[in-house]
């Protein structure tokens, strides 16, 4: 779960770099795109990015009904929380239920974008200009909604999700704890500062 959850945040990561090109304008945009597209490597990562969805969706469920079972009808006990961390304790509750409003807007995100670019580029045929259809699908209203909405709940999985991996893992400390939290609310902000700035430009320019 956490190693697929940091590998994740690699490819969203590399994702949001690519997309943010598109401040650039529509040459630099497509010359990025491209050569994302005809890399062999990216196209080897493709289906091990897909099983990484797969596998951290699957655990996700899984874990969150194994604790509700083990659980039962007993509540999470009342903490007292310093200043400051209660949106963290808020998403570390509603992981699964942030996870539900991502997996939505993904399967917008891959029928708009993945399935008029990639799946036709691999089915053998003309796939649709990404500038136009980024710029496009992005510069309508609703559909720039429901994206602010997805990077918000994003926002807050990562922010909880990222320290959180390391800990899982036991590559943290009580000592190094608090600077790690520091540096998930850093990361989980600009990452998805700048997927929300490249809507907001297609939104108004």
């Amino acid at each position: 779960m956490s190693l697929s959850g940091l590998f994740l945040i690699l490819f969203l990561t590399v994702h949001m770099t690519a997309n943010f090109t598109i401040l650039w304008g529509e040459e630099i945009f497509t010359a990025v795109t491209d050569f994302m597209g005809n890399n062999p490597l990216i196209k080897m990562i493709v289906p091990v990015l897909a099983a990484g969805f797969i596998i951290h969706i699957f655990y996700a469920f899984y874990l969150s009904l194994k604790n509700l079972k083990a659980r039962g009808e007993v509540k999470y006990k009342s903490v007292n929380r310093t200043a400051g961390l209660w949106i963290d304790h808020w998403a570390s509750r509603n992981m699964l239920i942030l996870g539900i409003i991502i997996l939505g807007v993904l399967g917008i995100h891959l029928s708009h974008f993945w399935v008029n670019m990639q799946w036709q580029d691999f089915m053998g045929r003309e796939p649709q200009n990404g500038y136009l259809l980024v710029t496009r699908e992005l510069g309508t209203p609703w559909i720039a909604v429901c994206y602010l909405i997805w990077f918000a709940a994003l926002w807050l999985h990562i922010n909880h999700g990222f320290w959180s991996a390391f800990h899982s893992i036991g590559l943290s400390t009580s000592k190094i704890l608090p600077a790690l939290r520091v540096i998930s609310l850093a990361y989980s902000s600009i990452l998805c500062l700048g997927f929300t700035v490249v809507v907001i430009y297609c939104l108004f320019f």
